[in-house]
């Protein structure tokens, strides 16, 4: 399926106008079904919609790693990711009975986002990020995110393993952008540990928790975080940074990760 649609428009420039073609940013409904039952439904662009379920799996602690996954098959005609896998049954439990709708476009649910609750680690790691490094890389965000490039109308996740390798997420809900980058790195073997990840959108909780599960040490953004994001954040030594834009940067919590 293609990600892209292709309509004709009426344009205005001024008081003069055209009829032309536009392409506009193709949008569903999927499902996830794990071992023959819905886990959720969720509005998504159809692209990357396996690594999408890879990631919100992982992201809600439903699989612990993607080896556990025997089988993965986007089924077209129905418009679901079927997923055969060893599965933590307590947090798919959670999740059907805590379930949150969240903030971000389109519609999805969590069950983590209730921060005397949340189950994760601490995140340990004594990797060091440069901010010039951080500002050179968000200049260069759009770059190779070819669904943006054609339509503006997506949200856009980078997640870089190091200085030469990232995995892109692009959607219009800016939580499937994430666990699209997620699951794509996950499914090839990257290790998130010593990673950042760059998103397009606000800082809200459900963002921030997504990047404590998966042990990624910094998260930023060129916009705000929320106040729940930022008491995750503290709470579970994640780095935050928001309003990355040229050499600005405002870091909201465990500023020790970043040097000059």
């Amino acid at each position: 399926m293609e990600p892209i649609f292709k309509t004709q428009i009426t344009k205005y420039i001024g008081d003069d106008f055209s009829n032309c073609d536009d392409i506009l940013v193709r949008e569903i409904k999927l499902d996830i079904i794990v071992n023959d039952k819905k886990v959720g439904s969720m509005m998504a662009t159809p692209v990357d919609l396996e690594a999408l379920a890879v990631g919100y799996l992982l992201s809600e602690n439903i699989i612990l790693n993607h080896k556990d996954i025997s089988d993965i098959n986007f089924n077209e005609k129905k418009l679901c990711v079927e997923i055969k896998a060893k599965i933590n049954e307590e947090s798919l439990k959670t999740l059907n009975h805590e379930s949150i709708i969240i903030s971000g476009c389109g519609r999805s649910v969590t069950a983590n986002v209730n921060l005397e609750t949340l189950s994760a680690k601490l995140i340990n790691q004594d990797i060091k990020f440069k901010r010039s490094d951080i500002s050179n890389q968000m200049s260069e965000f759009y770059t190779q995110c070819e669904l943006y490039e054609k339509t503006g109308c997506v949200h856009t996740a980078k997640l870089f393993t190091d200085n030469q390798k990232f995995y892109i997420g692009e959607d219009i809900a800016q939580h499937n952008t994430i666990d699209k980058a997620i699951g794509k790195a996950t499914l090839d073997n990257a290790d998130l540990k010593n990673s950042f990840l760059m998103v397009s959108g606000r800082l809200s909780s459900e963002m921030v928790v997504k990047a404590v599960m998966n042990s990624i040490p910094l998260l930023v953004s060129r916009t705000a975080p929320t106040s729940l994001g930022v008491l995750i954040a503290r709470k579970f030594n994640l780095t935050l940074c928001g309003f990355a834009r040229g050499n600005k940067l405002n870091i909201y919590s465990c500023e020790s990760r970043i040097y000059a």
